[in-house]
């Protein structure tokens, strides 16, 4: 399988209440703290790392019905990036998820990505690629016993992925599909970003 039949889904529908419960300030909007695209917008450097591995990335997004989330929108479309406009985000991760598969149904695999960690490295995201492109179904990096993201999903997924409803994510498909581990020495693939940084 080529590498590039391999999509990129870069999840930015969420909320993010963690970050901010009165949800007045939009979680991917904030600068990243860590990593090359340190400074950037978070959903924008989580996309530019994705992009740097991979030919073809869609983002998938809620509906822009408020100003932050207008203004994401403008931030990813500047980006150059495929925006998936998922009505049913409110519902969980795992309608985001099939949104971004159903964009890219004639892939031989999908990297999935989310837009609230952007210090993977490019390195990591290649590996987890390629190992979707050696033929495994489903595969991870893992950081010091710690499995990370983009979590690659191969063509024997596609079908489960697509079915995949509410805010348990993958985790059926990847209870059916144990991943390949891949072992990296990179502590972005573990961080995520849940609080304000200042």
């Amino acid at each position: 399988m080529a590498n590039e039949r391999v999509v990129g889904v870069l999840l930015a529908a969420g909320i993010g209440r963690r970050y901010d419960p009165s949800g007045a300030r939009l979680k991917l909007l904030a600068p990243a703290p860590a990593g090359p695209q340190a400074g950037q917008p978070l959903a924008a450097a989580a996309l530019r790392n994705l992009r740097a591995a991979l030919a073809d990335v869609v983002v998938v997004v809620r509906p822009a019905a408020t100003e932050p989330q207008r203004r994401l929108h403008e931030l990813l479309a500047a980006e150059g990036a495929p925006l998936v406009v998922c009505p049913l985000a409110e519902a969980g991760m795992g309608h985001s998820l099939a949104c971004g598969v159903r964009a890219r149904p004639d892939a031989d695999g999908w990297l999935v990505a989310l837009a609230d960690m952007p210090a993977i490295s490019a390195r990591t995201i290649a590996a987890v690629r390629d190992a979707i492109g050696r033929g495994h179904a489903t595969a991870a990096p893992v950081f010091r016993g710690q499995r990370g993201h983009p979590v690659g999903f191969g063509r024997v997924c596609r079908d489960e992925l697509l079915a995949l409803t509410g805010d348990a994510g993958a985790r059926s498909v990847l209870a059916a599909h144990p991943p390949h581990p891949i072992e990296v020495d990179d502590p972005g693939c573990v961080l995520d970003i849940d609080a304000p940084t200042s």
